[in-house]
């Protein structure tokens, strides 16, 4: 292979570990809440990425990642957090193929106007992992002396793990709504995690692979949880019919 190539493939695959976290928080975000807004906060992502990009080139490499993934981090736990506790009770309540509901507006009943919530879901997750990716392929490519192929192979990522994620929506649609909720509250406080302790120099040692490892950690903790709930609603049930 030549340098350029060497380049392009591993700017690709480094930028596709990104990507794919990426298309992980927009899909399971839209098939939770719908995709009208989260696919508009996304674009906005992208949009201030390619204006950060445009402004900042080569000196993007210099920008502190460190407080950025702590501040984003500690938001998706925020929100990640909530939706891993109604997706516990829901299923403890539902069971994993029970709640079907048609509609995927998670937002109170009767709201209106903008979903804001799933746009600065979608804004942060592309937001952030899309300055990874710049961060990377401008790093990679400007010390290879190799930019125009580090920046193709970046492009090239995001746009077949884009398709990837298109493709699979209607099959993370059919997903009951219960143990979608529980399973997109798990992965963003997976993520959270990450990020936020990532953001105080936590060194993890598996790098990227450690969140599936505290993802694999949060689904036994929400199998432990969903026990004791479905055990003491079957104790109310009893004192209710005796």
């Amino acid at each position: 292979m030549t340098g350029a190539n060497v380049v392009f493939v591993t700017a690709f695959l480094a930028s596709a570990v990104e990507a794919i976290e990426m298309v992980i928080i927009v899909v399971g975000v839209g098939a939770t809440r719908g995709y009208r807004y989260t696919l508009l906060g996304a674009l906005g992502g992208l949009g201030v990425l390619a204006a950060v990009i445009a402004v900042g080139g080569v000196a993007l490499a210099a920008i502190p990642i460190g407080p950025l993934r702590l501040a984003v981090g500690a938001l998706l736990l925020l929100f990640g957090l909530q939706w891993y506790r109604k997706g516990v009770v829901r299923v403890a309540a539902n069971g994993l193929a029970g709640f079907k509901g048609e509609a995927v507006d998670e937002r109170p009943a009767g709201a209106t106007g903008i979903d804001w919530t799933a746009a600065f879901l979608a804004f942060k997750g592309v937001s952030l992992e899309g300055l990874e990716i710049a961060i990377i392929v401008v790093t990679f490519g400007a010390t290879a002396r190799q930019l125009g192929p580090s920046i193709l192979g970046g492009i090239a990522a995001l746009v077949l793990i884009a398709a990837i994620g298109a493709a699979l929506r209607p099959l993370v649609e059919r997903i009951p709504r219960s143990f979608l909720q529980l399973l997109v509250g798990l992965l963003l406080t997976a993520f959270g995690t990450f990020w936020a302790l990532e953001g105080l120099n936590v060194e993890w040692p598996q790098s990227d692979f450690d969140i599936v490892l505290l993802a694999i950690y949060y689904a036994l903790v929400a199998g432990i949880y969903i026990t004791l709930e479905r055990r003491a609603r079957q104790r109310v049930l009893e004192v209710v019919r005796s």
